[in-house]
């Protein structure tokens, strides 16, 4: 067989995720401490794991509707109305298999072969080759960090083409922690409104945004229309091996989206959907626990890499720190392979997220205090090492 050919050109030539490359590394490595992955290390809460066992000893074990339970469509519509205002009905959200899936059904419903998606970078590693597994050309827009890595009006409006079809909107960001407050998306906000442009805004880390509350984009005038959401369980409720994503948006896309997930899916897990009924319904609770403790382990991250030399600006959402090792004299893919055979310790490579990463590193803080402070210590032992 002639695999080279057999296979799609497209696909042969995707970059493996640079996240993954030193998780993979580490996990080949005795006495590794990873802050390469972001999942957190709470246990998914007890009622939620209950509900997830009842409804297994019930015998719930069959297919869902396509587009997910109906109880938990109105809870995920309640839910963004309670949290963040935005208004949706039942047919205006579609269950998926995690938040990826939805950003992988949004644009793929978008998109003819030659549609251009705008992606602000630095970035989650999935939003460009999603998009050219679709067809589409995938343009970056680079943030910078004296402007807090925002996407700005001006940045923007250049970088719009008559073929543009979606801009992703990826706040609060992985990896920088960047957010977008209201007076941003105002700013982007004018500019969308005199194209038609979709907006996928990917809030998966809307419930870590620790100074205010979250706004999405969606809830602005003129904006709900033309604004996709996007949001999931694994972050906001320590849900990630439960794979239960949403999109919520206007109901003609959720709609062909939906006709997508039938085809490739059928039907998210169904004993995580009666999970996350639970989840939507009790654990607001929960939500704020959580919470309160990365902003704990927030600040110190931030102060102890800032203190041997490694400048870390205050990320103000999700569960990163982004911090430059320019310092060093090193370059970011040296830095994180020499650190983790030198010291034991995986972080990733800024450059893994977009050639505007290149300079800085993705460390997590989703894991517990100890396994931070340890994971310190030897960071700061290997910049020492470096002169």
């Amino acid at each position: 067989m002639d695999y080279a050919t057999l296979l799609s050109r497209t696909a042969r030539e995707l970059k493996p995720s640079g996240i993954r490359k030193f998780f993979d590394l580490a996990a080949t490595m005795e006495g590794v401490i990873s802050l390469g992955v972001g999942e957190p290390d709470f246990k998914t809460p007890y009622a939620i794991r209950r509900a997830g066992v009842e409804s297994l000893e019930k015998g719930r074990t069959w297919y869902t509707a396509n587009a997910g339970l109906l109880e938990l469509r109105r809870q995920i519509a309640a839910y963004l109305a309670r949290r963040f205002d935005l208004c949706y009905d039942e047919n205006q959200v579609l269950v998926t298999v995690g938040g990826s899936e939805a950003i992988d059904l949004c644009i793929r419903a978008c998109l003819d072969p030659g549609d251009q998606v705008l992606i602000p970078e630095p970035c989650f590693v999935c939003y460009d080759p999603i998009t050219r597994l679709a067809g589409g050309v995938p343009v970056p827009i680079v943030t910078r960090p004296e402007e807090g890595f925002r996407l700005t009006p001006e940045a923007l409006e250049a970088a719009i083409t008559p073929r543009t079809k979606v801009l992703v909107l990826p706040y609060p960001n992985n990896p920088t922690g960047a957010i977008m407050k209201r007076e941003h998306l105002e700013a982007i906000a004018r500019v969308l409104r005199q194209h038609d442009i979709l907006v996928l805004s990917d809030e998966i880390y809307a419930e870590l945004t620790f100074e205010g509350r979250h706004v999405s984009i969606a809830s602005l005038p003129g904006m709900a229309e033309r604004t996709v959401v996007v949001n999931g369980f694994s972050k906001a409720y320590a849900m990630t091996g439960w794979r239960l994503g949403y999109a919520a948006g206007p109901e003609e896309v959720i709609r062909v989206m939906t006709k997508l997930h039938q085809f490739a899916i059928m039907c998210a897990p169904t004993t995580s959907q009666y999970a996350a009924i639970e989840a939507m319904r009790n654990c607001d609770g929960e939500i704020q626990r959580m919470a309160v403790q990365f902003g704990m382990r927030r600040g110190l991250m931030v102060s102890s890499l800032n203190q041997m030399g490694l400048a870390c600006a205050d990320p103000l959402g999700a569960f990163y720190v982004f911090p430059s090792i320019r310092s060093t004299g090193l370059g970011s893919e040296e830095f994180c392979e020499r650190l983790l055979r030198e010291q034991k310790v995986a972080v990733v490579p800024g450059g893994a997220f977009g050639e505007s990463g290149e300079g800085h590193v993705r460390i997590s803080y989703s894991y517990s205090v100890d396994h931070l402070i340890e994971a310190l210590r030897r960071i700061q032992v290997f910049v020492e090492g470096l002169g």
